[in-house]
């Protein structure tokens, strides 16, 4: 598996929509979570968006993965940035294969 650093990018535009579709998106990711492929998650202080650390076997099925958020089928992103990533030191080292 692969780590897979997810940057969403929100425009003020889709503050309705996030709204709305946000308690989905918190189920959404929480079963992530609890099946061990979200690693960890959170917007950033601005609220100009968010990141995502997620596990994936390679960037197709991290693609197939991030079309079930609930904020991508509200429209609520406006752009992803997704890269690999090898953390290798703190509390995410060693989750990289």
């Amino acid at each position: 598996m692969t780590v897979f650093a997810v940057e969403y990018v929100y425009d003020a535009e889709s503050a309705e929509s996030r709204a709305a579709a946000r308690p989905a998106h918190r189920e959404w990711t929480a079963g992530l979570a609890e099946d061990g492929t979200l690693l960890a998650s959170g917007p950033y202080s601005d609220g100009a968006g968010a990141l995502l650390i997620l596990k994936a076997a390679d960037e197709q099925a991290l693609s197939e993965l991030l079309k079930q958020d609930p904020f991508a089928a509200a429209s609520a992103i406006s752009g992803i940035r997704t890269t690999a990533w090898a953390p290798v030191t703190g509390l995410l080292a060693g989750h990289s294969a």
